[in-house]
């Protein structure tokens, strides 16, 4: 099984061409242009920039039940769900492949990640990883970066047969979110149950810095601005949105935004940051240029705004309902609630899919 599973991931993952496939950027040259474009890390991130990759998937979300280990797939256009099928334990998130080509549902509790071919959306044989809580992968797409948060580990593996590179013990507990520099050069890794954001070379695979947002603090996603220089880094606990410099490493501010503030996202145009406010059901939005809080939106009848992503052409921001058995799709333009879709108890990290971008980063969709 493992085999198998092993051979549909290296195929899903191969860069090279044939009659039909367009090329995508060698792990290499990925980083190279990663460098070369600090002014704006999501410039490849506008509406229609799809990469050839994905550019005649249909729009689907993908939508990981924690409590009943299913995925449930909705129709973007109609709403409507358009499949369903069984999993493992604890399905966290729902990840796109650094090529674009698969995406990887983590199953926590049962220790494996489970593939979709997108174009069919229908599952593969689950691959064994442990404590999957969330997945990443480096910038020259050679490692996945398993965040093992209840073994208070991070773990890099090669990204085409998952086989472990190298376990990392991190000073802190509940590693869960992340974001890489601008250079790609390191990430930021949040700490939820001991209120830390660690900093980890990737080239060399090692924690080199560990700061302490404050007491009490539950941080969870992170993101960095389009001019490379700011992470940010949503609280739970504190309710807002630390500011870390990405040079110095240093707490350079914190942004109040709503009750139980969880995930973040970034708009196609690259000037507004969406903060979800899991414990009051508002969105905030986050100017770049500012580094202040523009607007909030509010869900009619309340809700539980937890993760998702940005529709590809711009206008849905689509968001699951972590307590409130809902997916949202709300209106980028005003904050509307268009739809409000009623799915299983436990809607977690769905993924929005196809979106723009050259490669993926990991998570629910961090593209670049």
């Amino acid at each position: 099984m493992i085999a198998a599973a092993a051979g549909m991931l290296a195929a899903a993952c191969s860069s090279g061409s044939s009659a039909g496939r367009a090329r995508l950027p060698m792990p290499d040259e990925a980083a190279a242009k990663a460098v070369k474009s600090p002014l704006d890390l999501y410039e490849h991130d506008r509406p229609g920039m799809l990469s050839p990759a994905v550019r005649d998937l249909p729009d689907r979300v993908y939508v990981p039940d924690s409590e009943s280990g299913d995925v449930i797939v909705l129709d973007q256009k109609t709403f409507k769900r358009v499949g369903r099928f069984k999993v493992g334990l604890k399905p966290q998130h729902v990840v796109p492949s650094w090529d674009l080509r698969t995406l990887w549902v983590n199953d926590n509790d049962s220790n494996d990640l489970v593939p979709i071919d997108p174009r069919t959306a229908k599952p593969g044989k689950a691959v064994p990883v442990d404590d999957p809580y969330n997945m990443y992968f480096t910038p020259d797409g050679r490692y996945a970066v398993i965040m093992a948060e209840r073994l208070q580990r991070i773990d890099f593996r090669d990204a085409h047969t998952m086989k472990v590179h190298k376990r990392v013990d991190v000073p802190c507990t509940g590693p869960n979110h992340a974001d890489f520099s601008a250079s790609g050069n390191f990430f930021l890794t949040a700490c939820e149950f001991s209120g830390d954001v660690l900093r980890l070379d990737t080239v060399r695979q090692k924690v080199t810095g560990v700061v302490k947002l404050a007491d009490g603090a539950m941080p969870q996603d992170v993101k960095i601005s389009p001019d490379g220089r700011t992470f940010y880094i949503a609280d739970m606990s504190s309710n807002g949105v630390w500011k870390i410099d990405a040079a110095t490493f240093r707490k350079t501010g914190f942004i109040p935004t709503g009750t139980g503030a969880h995930g973040l996202y970034v708009s196609r145009d690259s000037k507004t940051l969406y903060v979800t406010n899991r414990g009051e059901g508002t969105i905030s939005l986050i100017s770049f240029k500012t580094g202040r809080g523009v607007r909030e939106w509010r869900l009619p009848d309340g809700g539980s705004p937890d993760m998702g992503g940005v529709s590809a052409d711009g206008k849905v921001l689509w968001l699951s309902g972590r307590y409130n058995s809902d997916v949202y799709a709300i209106s980028t333009s005003n904050g509307r609630l268009i739809r409000r879709i009623k799915v299983g108890d436990g809607p977690h990290g769905l993924a929005v899919f196809p979106q723009p971008g050259r490669y993926s980063l990991g998570h629910t969709g961090v593209f670049r």
